[in-house]
C-alpha cells in the first residue's frame, strides 16, 4: 500500500508509475477474468473459448483477446489457439487464492433466488 509520506501516482494509464492501478483496471474489465480462467488449464482455439464463454460476443472475446495479448498474458499460436505467457501463468498463479476464497464464500452467501441461507 502507498504510505501518506508517498505522492500521488502521474496516472492510472502510466503502468510504471502505478502498475496495480494498471493491473486492476485490465482485470476490471468484463471478460478478462473469464479468458484467463478458462485458458488456465490450457490453450484453446477460438471457437472452443467462445463456446466455454457463455454469452460473450465473438467480437468482445476478440477485443479481451487482443487486450490481453497486448499485455503481454496470452499469445496467440501458429495454429490460431490461445494460450498463457509465462506471465498470464504467473498471474493466474497469483489468482488462485482468490479462486479459492471466492469458493469458500460462495458457500456462505445466501442463495440468490430464495434469499435463504
Amino acid at each position: 500500500m502507498r504510505s501518506a509520506s508517498q505522492p500521488p501516482a502521474a496516472s492510472r494509464a502510466d503502468a510504471a508509475a502505478a502498475p496495480l492501478l494498471t493491473a486492476m483496471d485490465l482485470l476490471g474489465q468484463r471478460w478478462v477474468l473469464r479468458v484467463l480462467w478458462e485458458l488456465e488449464p490450457g490453450a484453446l482455439g477460438f471457437l472452443e473459448l467462445r463456446r466455454r464463454m457463455g454469452n460473450c460476443s465473438s467480437s468482445m472475446l476478440s477485443v479481451r483477446l487482443q487486450r490481453l495479448q497486448n499485455a503481454g498474458l496470452v499469445v496467440k499460436q501458429t495454429d490460431k489457439s490461445y494460450e498463457l505467457t509465462a506471465a498470464g501463468r504467473e498471474l493466474t498463479a497469483a489468482l488462485e487464492p482468490v479462486w479459492a476464497w471466492s469458493r469458500r464464500w460462495a458457500e456462505t452467501i445466501a442463495d440468490p433466488d430464495t434469499g435463504e441461507e
